[in-house]
């Protein structure tokens, strides 16, 4: 059986059509169908639901489907393994991060690209549930997300900060008390993350052990789309402290601790707990492990 028919398979159950899934593999819509009927011959079933267009995966193809991505995933990191065996560590590592580690990101890149120049970094903004999702489909080699809060199964990891949240409003925009107490959010026109989102349940928890909640005007899904709104001076919002540095000299920003709710919620790296491990996520490891944050971040 070739990996690359596998790839076919798997390119297929991602994009839902014949003929994004051939872009993606570098192929013929003609080529990427014959070598997936080439499959379903050497396996002796069907895993195509197909009539004019692609009707998604019969029993048979749901039940290859994790199969086929750990074997593709094992033929990448043989190939990565033995390229590295004797040379530097090449190829593409991909990263996902949910939002509020986002800032993090340049850091990791930044020492993984001065220990590893041969490498390209893609990075993708995705929800905790998404990154470990992806994981598990060897479809990342690596993710930034809180390590306690719903901590991620079948995962190593290595802490980097703890998180603590602050206030952010315009400067000539909503006023805000000098002392800030978590009651008095609750009088306050907020924008938030949506509940999909960890950092936002993570709020939501806290403040529901001290019998508040929030009811936000607005929610969106990134600190790009809340910061746009605050800036408009009729809202106000609460991000992670690690992005105060992002709002030095912006003249229209203004922030503000909030009361301490203890340790913080940790953020760190993580990877699959798979054996043997693949070179990318061993090499992710060892520079996590060294990694030196700069002033805003809070170490652990």
């Amino acid at each position: 059986m070739q990996t690359r028919l596998v790839e076919y398979f798997l390119a297929l159950e991602r994009e839902g059509h014949f003929a994004r899934a051939a872009a993606l593999c570098h192929v013929s819509q003609p080529t990427l169908s014959a070598g997936i009927a080439t499959l379903e011959a050497q396996l002796g079933k069907r895993l195509i639901r197909r009539d004019r267009k692609y009707g998604g995966l019969t029993p048979e193809g749901e039940a290859i489907l994790p199969w086929a991505r750990q074997l593709v995933a094992a033929a990448e990191a043989l190939g990565q393994a033995a390229e590295t065996a004797r040379g530097p560590l090449k190829g593409e590592l991909r990263l996902g991060a949910i939002p509020a580690a986002m800032p993090a990101i340049g850091c990791l890149a930044t020492a993984m690209l001065a220990r590893y120049p041969g490498l390209n970094i893609s990075v993708r903004a995705l929800t905790s549930r998404q990154i470990e999702r992806e994981l598990a489909a060897f479809e990342l080699d690596a993710g930034l997300t809180y390590l306690d809060f719903e901590p991620p199964a079948h995962a190593l990891s290595v802490p980097l900060y703890a998180e603590r949240a602050m206030l952010v409003s315009a400067v000539d925009g909503v006023p805000i008390p000098t002392v800030i107490d978590w009651a008095d959010l609750a009088s306050l026109p907020l924008c938030l993350l949506h509940q999909g989102m960890q950092n936002r349940r993570i709020l939501d928890a806290r403040l529901a052990e001290r019998g508040l909640a929030l009811r936000p005007l607005v929610t969106a899904d990134s600190y790009v789309a809340l910061l746009g709104l605050v800036q408009q001076g009729r809202l106000c919002s609460i991000i992670p402290d690690s992005h105060a540095a992002l709002l030095d000299g912006l003249r229209w920003a203004r922030t503000a601790p909030l009361p301490d709710m203890g340790e913080g919620s940790r953020v760190g790296v993580i990877v699959s707990d798979s054996a043997p491990m693949g070179p990318l996520a061993q090499a992710v490891l060892a520079v996590a492990r060294e990694l030196r944050l700069p002033p805003g971040f809070t170490t652990i």
